[in-house]
């Protein structure tokens, strides 16, 4: 369950980060309010999941799947350039999480 929690945290994040990009500086009012309740509801449902999961390896999957979730939606609802260089640093990110993951495994106890 707590990994479900986790998912949704994601979830919420990569939609309030796109919606960030939609807001226009938050000039638009709907954009803008989709970033503040998708980043509360995010942190809420991350604390949920930090109640059964260590938080180094927690806070390194949310934010490298966020980082990898804004990059894809980027790309699909804004055109945003997909180079080389930003595939072989979102591969970097996948294998710091993995290493983390290794390292000090994510349940408590």
């Amino acid at each position: 369950m707590p990994f479900v929690l986790l998912a949704f945290a994601i979830a919420f994040e990569v939609t309030a980060t796109l919606a960030m990009r939609g807001s226009d500086g938050f000039t638009r009012l709907g954009p803008s309010v989709l970033v503040v309740a998708g980043y509360l509801i995010s942190f809420v449902f991350m604390a949920k999941a930090l109640t059964s999961l260590n938080v180094g390896p927690v806070y390194a999957i949310w934010s490298a799947l966020g980082t990898i979730g804004a990059f894809a939606g980027g790309v699909l609802l804004f055109d945003e350039p997909v180079r080389p260089l930003t595939i072989a640093g979102a591969v970097i990110i996948v294998v710091g999480v993995v290493v983390m993951n290794l390292g000090g495994g994510v349940s408590h106890g």
